[in-house]
This record gives C-alpha cells, sequence and structure tokens, in this order.
C-alpha cells in the first residue's frame, strides 16, 4: 500500500527480499534433490517432463513441511511454473487464505492430474471453497478442470469429516458424478470413478447410494459410464466383504 515503508527497514521491501530470498533456497533445494531418473519416469505416469526437475514426492512433502505455512510464498512458488514448485504449493500455502479466485486460477493452470489431485487433496479440500467449485468445474470443458471437480469431491468425501460437510451434502453431488460418466476422456473418467468410490467409503448411506449409482452406470451404454460403474462396483462391494 502507499503507506508502508520503502527503505528496507523491516517494510515491504524486506518482506519481498526474505520472500525472494525463500523462494531461491526452495528452488535450489529442489535442484539438489532432482534425479534425472524420477524425471525421465514420470511419462510413465502420464506427468509430463518438460517444466519438471524430477523430485520424489516424499522429498517434496519434507520441504514443505521444513517452510512451513506461508500464503504469500506459495502464490510466489506457483508463479515459477516449475512443476516440483507448484506441487509444493499444496504444503506451503494456507487453506484459509485460499480465495475461490485463486483456485479458479490455478485449476486453470493444470497440465497433469498429479498436479491437480494434489491440490485438491492436500489443501483445496480444507478450503471453505470446496463444495461450491465442485458444482462449477464439473461443467467445465477443461479435461483437467472438470477432473478437479471430481477430485475434489472425492477428497471431500475422505476427508471431510468433521469439517461441516454433511452426508447429505456429499449425496447432492452424485447427480454431478452421473451426468459427467459419459465423459470419455481419461482424466474425467478416472476422476470420476474415484469420486464414486470415495462417496461410498464415507458411511454406510452413502455406500448404498454409491452403489446403486454404479449398478446404474455399469447398465449404460456408453463405454465411460459402464467403466466407471463396475470400477467402482468392484471395489465398494469388496470393502463391504472385509
Amino acid at each position: 500500500g502507499a503507506g508502508l515503508p520503502r527503505d528496507g527497514t523491516g517494510g515491504v521491501l524486506r518482506e519481498n527480499a526474505v520472500r525472494d530470498s525463500r523462494i531461491a533456497l526452495a528452488l535450489d533445494w529442489l535442484k539438489k534433490h532432482s534425479s534425472r531418473k524420477v524425471r525421465d519416469g514420470m511419462s510413465r505416469y502420464a506427468i509430463p517432463s518438460d517444466k519438471a526437475l524430477g523430485v520424489r514426492m516424499g522429498d517434496i512433502q519434507k520441504l514443505g513441511k521444513s517452510l512451513g505455512r506461508d500464503h504469500a510464498l506459495a502464490l510466489e512458488l506457483w508463479k515459477t511454473d516449475v512443476h516440483e514448485a507448484r506441487m509444493l504449493c499444496a504444503y506451503v500455502d494456507e487453506p484459509e487464505r485460499v480465495t475461490a479466485a485463486q483456485m479458479d486460477r490455478q485449476a486453470r493452470d493444470f497440465d497433469n492430474w498429479a498436479l491437480c489431485d494434489t491440490l485438491c487433496f492436500a489443501l483445496w479440500v480444507y478450503t471453505p471453497h470446496a463444495l461450491p467449485k465442485i458444482r462449477n468445474w464439473s461443467r467445465s470443458r477443461d479435461e483437467y478442470v472438470k477432473r478437479a471437480a471430481f477430485a475434489l469431491l472425492a477428497s471431500v468425501a475422505l476427508r471431510g469429516k468433521g469439517r461441516n460437510v454433511s452426508d447429505a451434502q456429499i449425496l447432492a453431488c452424485l447427480p454431478l458424478v452421473e451426468k459427467a460418466a459419459s465423459d470419455e476422456r481419461n482424466f474425467v473418467k478416472k476422476g470420476v470413478s474415484w469420486a464414486l468410490r470415495g462417496v461410498g467409503r464415507r458411511s454406510p448411506a452413502l455406500r448404498k447410494a454409491a452403489v446403486e449409482l454404479a449398478r446404474k452406470l455399469a447398465a449404460r451404454e456408453e463405454p465411460a459410464a459402464r467403466w466407471i460403474g463396475k470400477d467402482a462396483l468392484r471395489d465398494l462391494l469388496r470393502r463391504q466383504l472385509e
């Protein structure tokens, strides 16, 4: 702001300098913990490596833990466009400070399923925007934004207990699963299946509703819906026997 000190004695310039040095240190740490083997192996998991260093997930999480939560730092890390730095945001950003507009911007930047799922499962599930985004993104034409809707639904179902998300709110999302089940795109299809399985694992009542929908999808003509139905059914019925 206009009234903030800019003389490097504890004001904006000093904060920016500290943040810049933390970004540089984080990138340096990631480079030191990268390997060509990891980077080359990413294509096996359908993760593009052109913006990646090749750092194992466990190391990214380790760095996130040592950096601690810092919203401003997370926003700057995202701007680097380095795959691992963006993955790091899931463990550095502060859920209560993540905005709905930020989620939209970052979801539009997704170019792989791993970044999408990590942001949803480790960060966005804990924001107050999760449920509205599930509904909004489920209508997206973008493959990864649409996947994010269902990765987030799976995350809310599996991790949302005690976070003011009721079974009734999750049940209300099942029509979105049914509607998206005809989408043949690989990453959407797998995201929809994950969401249906996640819903079914949450509680006995939701399991019953998920199994019912899975049977319905398995009987549909579209190959994607049939695959999702059978995939979810296999998982939910196996868990019922455990």
